[in-house]
């Protein structure tokens, strides 16, 4: 036994096939028998936020089923259960999922099986340490990451390390109160933003309210 219970449930992606998706039971989970995720920073109470299917996930894949794609190396950021990654590889896509939860990678192996697609790119993303096999990419994308006090000075520097010279970076957040420390941030790094509202409901017709932060930089303002 694993030590944690899982549930499967269908997940709806506007505009697309529906995903099936294993996630954990409930937020009441937790089994950390090595201290894998003790050692990468995730607390008990934390534990299980990676494996449940939240709002501003399903949002984000909701966008990334009509984002213009083109050839752009994308990067989703805490990806959790990686709804949007998913989509954005079934759409033939050149996407690497991030996380630094030590079952992340193993959930979206089996939900990707479920879906019938082929393996994906997999990496650890930890944004308080060096993750020096990630490379750059030029769309980085992400849900819900501005939770914590802690989140926006080490988000901005991690997207800094990992953000091509002419990048865009996506972030459907759900009005953190967070959100403007980390505006703050990628302003000092040399991105634009754009916020517009999120106010459809979800599949199920549960309320939603959030923004698309949605932060480009030229070429030229890159700070080394």
């Amino acid at each position: 036994m694993p030590g944690y219970e899982v549930k499967f449930q269908q997940v709806a992606v506007r505009g697309g096939a529906d995903l099936e998706i294993r996630s954990l039971l409930d937020r009441q989970q937790f089994a950390d028998p090595l201290g894998e995720a003790a050692a990468a920073g995730i607390s008990p109470a934390t534990w299980p936020l990676f494996g449940q299917v939240w709002p501003s996930a399903q949002k984000l894949a909701d966008l990334m089923q009509v984002w213009e794609l083109g050839s752009s190396r994308v990067l989703e950021i805490g990806c959790g259960l990686g709804l949007a990654s998913m989509v954005i590889h079934r759409r033939q896509g050149d996407v690497t999922a991030s996380d630094r939860h030590p079952l992340t990678e193993a959930f979206l192996h089996a939900n990707l099986l479920l879906n019938r697609l082929p393996a994906m790119k997999y990496l650890s993303g930890n944004w308080s340490r060096a993750n020096p096999e990630l490379g750059t990419f030029d769309l980085i994308i992400g849900s819900d990451v501005l939770y914590e006090r802690s989140q926006p000075e080490q988000l901005a520097a991690f997207i800094q390390l990992h953000a091509a010279p002419c990048a865009e970076v996506l972030i459907i957040d759900p009005n953190r109160s967070n959100r403007s420390a980390f505006n703050r941030c990628m302003a000092m790094l040399g991105f634009e933003l754009s916020d517009s509202r999120i106010e459809s409901p979800l599949h199920d017709g549960s309320p939603y309210k959030g923004r698309l932060l949605r932060y480009r930089r030229a070429c030229s303002t890159r700070q080394q």
